[in-house]
């Protein structure tokens, strides 16, 4: 018998759904870098495509926009019949930041993080110890207790006692509630280098990160130039930089402000900027000073760092600039919070906030 001979699997290539997905991934990344713009970002692909060619003949940037619209990516239901993206296409912006930042991230159980105490907790662990009045019956191991039982009374006079009996511990699990500030003042576009749309790809990672993994933690995002507000996450592809200063001081305010309302023990902020805070405001009226680090600033910003120490809120700092006297007031603004900080380029920006987010999930403040 010769058996069965194989050849190779040739899958049939459908060139318009190739070119598509082409098309598809820089259109993605243009919609985070025009804030949302569909137009201006439809009008910058057009312009890569006559530049590198990506269609050709048989599928052009009219299919494209025409399968965009088909697919429920993008939407010209709007008053002056304009294109926006929809609530589908905000979640895959969302999930390809995660695969490009975390696409190293393993799935792990049910996702959500255990700690170092064990007790009645919600989880099954690995640690056996006897049984306790208070135990409930589905903690008892059965087949270890039995075993306990033939090892103590023998098989012919076999009897199950109190003694015999063994208890699986419990795990505790815990929930975290993280408070993500981006600094959005005109810096983070400065000097020919666009900072913002990474601090955005990084948030909108972190976003999915924890509603699809780690439903039980809570997020909550803050934007801060003169002023400090919260945004949702489907906002986060229309972030832009504005003409700010850096009010580093109202985004801990109210950073804070949303901590109090969360009733989790686990708490922190992580705050990604690219420079010193220059701006505060003292009534209706703000305190600007850009040059240098102003010392009515920077005590009023160190004294937030040490009321969030003693509240037991920690600060991760992620500088991602690399000025000698912008890493001393990192460095003095860590050691009264007791929190971390990290001088960053651009580039390790996502891994250096995900390796923290789940380091610090794993402490108990």
């Amino acid at each position: 018998m010769l058996g069965y001979r194989f050849t190779k699997y040739l899958a049939h290539k459908d060139l318009s759904d190739t070119t598509f997905d082409q098309l598809f991934n820089v259109f993605n990344e243009l919609l985070i870098i025009t804030g949302g713009d569909v137009s201006e970002a439809l009008s910058w692909l057009t312009n890569i495509d006559k530049q590198y060619n990506i269609t050709d003949g048989k599928y052009g940037m009219g299919d494209f926009i025409e399968d965009l619209k088909n697919k429920g990516f993008i939407s010209d239901k709007t008053p002056d019949g304009s294109f926006e993206i929809t609530a589908k296409t905000e979640q895959n912006i969302r999930k390809n930041a995660l695969e490009e930042i975390f696409g190293k991230l393993k799935k792990s159980g049910k996702g959500e993080h255990k700690t170092n105490f064990t007790g009645l907790g919600e989880e099954p662990g690995t640690d056996r110890r006897n049984y306790e009045f208070g135990d409930l019956l589905h903690q008892i191991s059965m087949t270890d207790s039995l075993r306990n039982a033939q090892v103590n009374h023998g098989l012919g006079d076999f009897m199950l006692t109190e003694d015999d009996l063994e208890v699986v511990e419990s795990e505790y699990k815990t929930q975290t509630s993280t408070v993500l500030m981006i600094d959005i003042s005109h810096s983070m576009i400065l000097y020919g280098e666009d900072r913002i749309t990474p601090a955005k790809k990084v948030a909108m990672a972190l976003a999915e990160l924890i509603t699809k993994k780690y439903k039980k933690d809570t997020l909550d995002i803050i934007v801060f130039g003169n002023d400090a507000w919260q945004i949702q996450i489907k906002d986060l592809p229309y972030l832009q930089v504005g003409p700010y200063h850096t009010n580093t001081i109202a985004g801990l305010e109210l950073a804070m402000d949303l901590l109090r309302r969360r009733k989790n023990k686990n708490k922190q902020i992580f705050m990604i900027t690219d420079g010193k805070p220059t701006c505060m405001k003292q009534g209706i009226k703000y305190y600007k000073n850009s040059f240098g680090l102003d010392p009515k600033i920077l005590n009023k910003t160190l004294n937030l760092g040490a009321q969030c120490r003693r509240l037991g809120i920690p600060i991760t700092t992620f500088m991602i600039a690399s000025d000698p006297y912008l890493q001393e007031f990192v460095k003095e603004f860590t050691t009264v919070n007791n929190g971390n900080a990290y001088y960053s380029s651009l580039q390790g920006l996502g891994n250096l906030v995900f390796e923290d987010y789940k380091r610090n999930r794993k402490k108990r403040y």
